[in-house]
């Protein structure tokens, strides 16, 4: 058997249905067993960028593994954005490259290059995968393929890579002699089961002294496939839940014991639930800057905080005190606590979960001033509107960079079993396209939501053409407000209205997204105006086929609310702690709604 058969039929035994590639001369064996395969559907991009989040964004749907192929050089190279994205997700994925042939590798020989399009990519992604090798020896391909799988998908799950030279590739094998992986060379440090089970026992003792306590729900929960466990110890515990932004979907909007979403572009609601809190439960987050803001000593403050994280290194850099760390998968603490439930008596909470509705219904994202009945669409009414139409089969993918981002993270109503996913971490511009056509792919061809900027959009824009290809059912809306909005508000914040680069008149343009989308004989909508947001969003929700839709939105917009730090007179920038969030509530106001006292005072 040829060796880059044994490779392609090895990965469509792992049940991967789909593997993202660009073809190249580097990887011709790679890429001539892939189109062998029967029962794995070979989706080809336009860009290895797209290749590598396409792979990613596939592995967060299926919550099961990517896989991406592309040639040596820049083959590999263009892909790394995406690779690193998955590394800051925790996403698995397996990026397989071509390499130049053995003999004309530059190994040893203090060279910048000896083959063709030579690159050594393994030196390049060493750092944002969890293993990344080069594979020298055919005999050895079982053993990093096994190896490359196991690390991917065990610990805390990550990208790997192998690169495969070009002589290797088309090596004759014999599949009954190859000596495959043991797991037992890879030593992790397991909690033992009464350990577990103690540390059960001390959150039980912190919920039974607890008036007023919240859950933070990270992706871990996800990750670890616990989402259905989580939801039913919830619903026992009757404790009210904060998602972070990569588990949005984790409650929907009208579930009893959802506090809304917190950090620096949270909701005040949910911000003030945290900041009042007395007990602070965080499972699987690794309460990044997003979450807890920059003044992170003042991140619940008066709480009690448990942590459970499967990575040590995330708990050990928080720089405030964390009175129990728990290092372990998320899935193994909430099964304990699943059979631990009976011996907890819950508590009559009713007054804490009453005054988060409270603080809900007095300061909602979407006010009624951003409806309008004529002009441009404010952004706001754009996401409520199309999170109003949207259904709970549908997925949703928005970007994950600028305010079109922001507007999304803050403003979507989540519906019960809706798939509302995106990278964070990296949060690369021109993510949501490739991402999008992975999603639908996963999700066996459900009507897909993808909503961009129109600066963002640019980047990966010609993978309209995978997409028409495939005419899967991708919806695009654009919020198009002429430019880079973020970099609009940033320049005005902090440097007086000094516009570079981020619309025509300070350098910037973009082409016409209508005539671009029609250039890929794909459908395009215009939406000019307020009273024809209704219609054209159901118009084009209910095309059959992709659609862009561009939507005029109010440039420069500002989101809101949002912790924003103030200047002082020496120049430099003091944060404010969540509850204080711009627009900024006055002093009166925000006490009344602080069960602690503010910071300062």
């Amino acid at each position: 058997m040829k060796l880059s058969d044994y490779v392609m039929q090895f990965i469509a035994r792992q049940g991967i249905e789909h593997i993202f590639y660009l073809p190249g001369g580097g990887a011709m064996h790679l890429v001539d067993s892939l189109g062998k395969l029967k029962d794995v559907e070979s989706v080809c991009c336009l860009h290895e960028q797209a290749v590598a989040i396409a792979a990613q964004s596939y592995a967060m749907h299926t919550n099961h593994l990517g896989v991406g192929l592309v040639t040596t050089g820049p083959g590999g190279t263009n892909a790394i954005t995406g690779v690193c994205a998955a590394w800051i997700d925790s996403v698995p994925c397996l990026f397989v490259s071509g390499q130049v042939k053995r003999s004309d590798m530059m190994t040893g020989k203090r060279l910048r290059q000896l083959g063709i399009q030579e690159a050594d990519i393994i030196a390049m992604v060493h750092s944002i995968t969890k293993y990344a090798i080069t594979v020298k020896e055919p005999s050895s391909i079982r053993y990093h393929l096994e190896k490359a799988l196991y690390l991917a998908k065990n610990g805390r799950p990550g990208p790997v890579w192998l690169d495969i030279p070009l002589d290797v590739q088309g090596t004759i094998i014999d599949e009954t002699a190859l000596e495959g992986f043991n797991t037992a060379e890879i030593k992790q440090k397991k909690p033992e089961a009464s350990f577990i089970k103690k540390a059960v026992g001390k959150i039980f003792g912190y919920l039974n002294k607890s008036e007023r306590p919240i859950i933070i729900a990270g992706d871990g929960i996800k990750i670890s496939k616990s989402k259905d466990l989580f939801l039913e110890i919830i619903n026992h515990l009757d404790v009210p839940v904060v998602p972070t932004w990569k588990a949005m979907d984790m409650l929907h909007e009208k579930h009893g014991l959802y506090a809304g979403r917190c950090g620096i572009l949270g909701e005040r609601s949910a911000n003030f639930a945290v900041q009042n809190s007395d007990l602070l439960l965080c499972i699987g987050s690794k309460l990044d800057f997003t979450q807890t803001g920059f003044d992170t000593k003042s991140f619940a403050r008066a709480a009690k905080k448990i942590v459970i994280d499967i990575d040590k290194n995330e708990i050990k850099k928080l720089d405030f005190k964390v009175d129990l760390k728990i290092i372990a998968d998320a899935a193994v603490i909430l099964r304990e606590i699943s059979d631990q439930l009976n011996n907890l008596k819950v508590k009559d909470r009713s007054d804490w979960k009453n005054k988060i509705k409270q603080w809900r219904k007095k300061y909602p994202i979407v006010s009624a001033e951003y409806y309008t009945k004529s002009g441009l669409v404010n952004p706001y009414m754009l996401i409520d509107v199309l999170s109003g139409e949207a259904t709970s089969d549908d997925v949703i993918h928005p970007c994950c960079a600028g305010t079109a981002a922001e507007y999304n993270f803050q403003a979507f109503k989540i519906k019960e079993n809706q798939k509302f996913i995106t990278n964070h971490g990296l949060g690369p511009m021109g993510f949501e396209l490739p991402a999008s056509i992975g999603a639908c792919l996963a999700n066996h061809g459900k009507r897909t939501i993808c909503v961009a900027g129109d600066g963002g959009f640019q980047l990966n824009i010609q993978e309209l053409e995978t997409l028409r290809r495939l005419n899967l059912p991708v919806k695009i809306f654009i919020m198009n407000n002429n430019g880079y909005s973020s970099i609009r508000t940033m320049q005005e914040t902090h440097f007086g209205g000094h516009h570079v680069g981020n619309d025509p008149s300070s350098g910037l343009t973009l082409p016409d997204i209508i005539r671009v989308a029609e250039a890929y004989r794909i459908k395009a909508i215009r939406i000019y105006d307020v009273s024809e947001l209704q219609a054209k969003i159901k118009e084009t929700l209910e095309f059959p086929g992709p659609v862009v839709c561009d939507v005029m939105v109010i440039p420069g917009f500002k989101v809101s609310p949002k912790v924003a730090a103030q200047r002082r007179e020496d120049g430099t920038m003091v944060s404010k702690p969540l509850e204080d969030q711009w627009p900024f509530l006055d002093r009166k106001e925000l006490a009344s709604n602080m069960m602690i006292p503010l910071v300062g005072e």
